[in-house]
């Protein structure tokens, strides 16, 4: 599952490629990927005759600030498929996208070829598309109304923790959020409640650099443990990022291209080879039904 590195990278994929242009219409090969609203048509109603203005990202969600093309004044309809330095009418709302398990946002000709797990189609002027490809089919889409917040309709906003380049996540909020927990360090850090964007290859990777074995639990751990944890957390997914995040299986950025970050990963999916600081084999283990990845030797 793609996780908060590889949605950062595409959506600054995205800001570098897809704004300003008018959205022309699309089509959808899978209506369940549109979880609102539940009229195909009402979507592309609510989408057509706007452009993206910009790309955020809360946790693992992209959500596209839209802006209205609809002219006020007859200068104002120039350049209709390019809307830089054009005054823009009113917002037009917001697109939300979860890639989920095997999602992809690609920036295509919309005359290339279609894969067979393409879901949706939005096009944009000179012949360009954003394509949404989902092998698993549990990514979503939503169209968002003016006026009203994306937390009313992508609920799932409203449950995501700070952020971990926010200010807000700091070692007494970290500390907080692990307090007389008696789960293990692992399985709290992969709650959206506690940390959001974080996933499992990057809570084994940052357990790794903190020196944490994934099944201590939370209300073992000493303060200096939680304050080293929450830099860990910080500079490996600053360093997937930079590498274009992991590429594994599914994962491409915008432009088609693999992240670089597994092959420098410290223990995620290594499990058999040596440690990369001492030697020792790595191990993997399950919890909660997922795989975790460690050094007997370096996390204590």
């Amino acid at each position: 599952m793609p996780e908060l590195p590889e949605v950062e990278t595409v959506r600054r994929g995205l800001n570098q490629l897809t704004l300003n242009q008018k959205i022309t219409g699309g089509d959808v090969l899978l209506e369940r990927t549109i979880a609102y609203p539940f009229s195909v048509e009402e979507f592309f109603t609510g989408i057509q005759e706007s452009a993206i203005a910009t790309w955020h990202r809360r946790g693992k969600y992209l959500l596209a600030e839209l802006t209205s093309l609809k002219r006020d004044t007859e200068e104002g309809r120039r350049g209709d498929t390019e809307i830089e330095n054009v005054p823009l009418s009113s917002c037009a709302g917001w697109l939300g996208v979860h890639l989920r398990m095997t999602g992809q946002l690609l920036w295509l000709n919309q005359d290339e070829a279609l894969h067979k797990h393409t879901r949706v189609r939005l096009f944009f002027g000179d012949e360009r598309e954003l394509r949404f490809v989902d092998q698993r089919t549990f990514g979503q889409m939503w169209w968002v109304p003016p006026g009203v917040s994306p937390e009313t309709i992508i609920t799932g906003l409203g449950k995501l923790a700070v952020d971990p380049f926010s200010p807000e996540f700091s070692v007494e909020y970290l500390a907080g959020k692990l307090h007389n927990r008696r789960r293990p360090i692992k399985t709290t850090l992969l709650d959206q409640s506690v940390v959001a964007g974080l996933g499992n290859i990057y809570a084994d990777e940052a357990l790794f650099l903190s020196g944490i074995l994934p099944e201590t639990l939370c209300i073992d751990l000493q303060p200096e443990q939680i304050e080293r944890l929450r830099s860990c957390i910080i500079q490996v997914l600053k360093a997937s990022i930079e590498a274009g995040g992991t590429t594994f299986s599914n994962f491409l950025s915008v432009k088609g291209i693999n992240g670089n970050y597994g092959g420098v990963a410290w223990v995620y999916n290594r499990a058999g080879e040596p440690c990369r600081v001492c030697g020792q084999l790595i191990q993997r283990t399950r919890l909660a039904g997922r795989s975790s990845h460690f050094c007997i030797q370096c996390q204590r």
